[in-house]
């Protein structure tokens, strides 16, 4: 689903649902309580965030990925499978599909080998017994089964919290100060600084790039299911493209073929452009003529990743 436009503002419905929030955050309270976490024998980073999608996560877990295997490890990302009926665990390939191993697992497995599990224990076992030498745990800082040595909190830094309630009043999966006691570093995505609520740990900022150049001059029509589909819309838009009009779908949304028929019929003579999470949706044939817009995660302060990845690896 893509997040009701109240979760970004106060009102009568946050305000009336807030107490299913505080259910909400109670329950992730009593986990946290109640955890032992499983010590895989590997070092855990966990890519998390504190909100319902559409913060940056998946290309910020990407981008650790990418300066571990610049190290000479050999990072897997383990993940739950979001939207995929796969339980795991189960490694994640190209040839899979989506509707089995979720959109979020076969973008990650572009990158490394990707495991995917719901009992994240079991999916560690498996990545060790592969040949892991150190875990990239994405959204996992609400799930408490494994020991992690690095936990990173991503936050989008234009919308922040939104209005501050826990689901389903607004996006928060926790209250901040609690989500953020359990941070060794925060990483704004984005510029902007949202309220931290006196949280006193490392700050990183990354920067979403958009490869829109790609696009310049040309006549496009844009189409994408995620959770922030706007910043796709300004990327292409910064980029140059002459973008048409543009339909947008629920989050992890899978596409019929006559939705591809009808969009291809919309589009006309434009370009059909989408993103990464969503072109992996797509079955081969629904892919020809689809072009898609690339986006990477880059730190501004490349140094300070890496001081803090030095300190998750020591002594493994």
């Amino acid at each position: 689903m893509r997040a009701p436009d109240f979760w970004q503002r106060s009102g009568t419905l946050p305000t009336l649902l807030s107490p299913l929030g505080v259910l909400y955050g109670m329950s992730v309270a009593f986990k946290a309580a109640r955890a032992k976490p499983f010590d895989p024998g590997l070092p855990v980073i966990c890519v998390g965030n504190l909100t319902a999608g559409g913060s940056g996560k998946t290309p910020v877990a990407i981008a650790v990925a990418g300066m571990l295997l610049a190290r000479g490890h050999r990072p897997y990302f383990l993940t739950r499978g979001y939207g995929g009926s796969e339980h795991g665990p189960a490694l994640a390939t190209r040839g899979h599909s989506a509707a089995v191993m979720g959109d979020e697992a076969l973008l990650l497995a572009r990158t490394a080998p990707t495991i995917v599990a719901r009992d994240r224990a079991a999916g560690a076992r498996l990545a060790k017994q592969k040949g892991a030498t150190v875990l990239v745990m994405d959204d996992g800082h609400q799930n408490f089964v494994l020991r992690k040595r690095l936990s990173l909190v991503v936050v989008d830094a234009e919308n922040g919290f939104g209005n501050g309630f826990q689901i389903p009043a607004g996006p928060l999966r926790e209250p901040v100060a609690r989500g953020l006691a359990r941070a060794d570093a925060v990483v704004y995505v984005g510029d902007g600084a949202p309220d931290l609520k006196g949280y006193g740990g490392p700050v990183l900022r990354a920067h979403l790039r958009a490869d829109g150049a790609a696009f310049a001059g040309k006549t496009v029509f844009a189409f994408a299911g995620i959770g922030r589909p706007e910043k796709f819309i300004a990327s292409l838009e910064a980029g140059g493209a002459h973008l048409t009009g543009s339909c947008f779908f629920p989050d992890h949304h899978p596409y019929t073929e006559d939705e591809i028929l009808e969009l291809r019929m919309v589009a006309g003579d434009a370009a059909l452009v989408t993103t990464e999470k969503d072109f992996v949706r797509l079955t081969t044939a629904q892919r020809e003529n689809i072009r898609v817009l690339k986006v990477a995660a880059v730190f501004d302060d490349k140094a300070a990743m890496d001081g803090l990845l030095d300190s998750a690896l020591v002594s493994f």
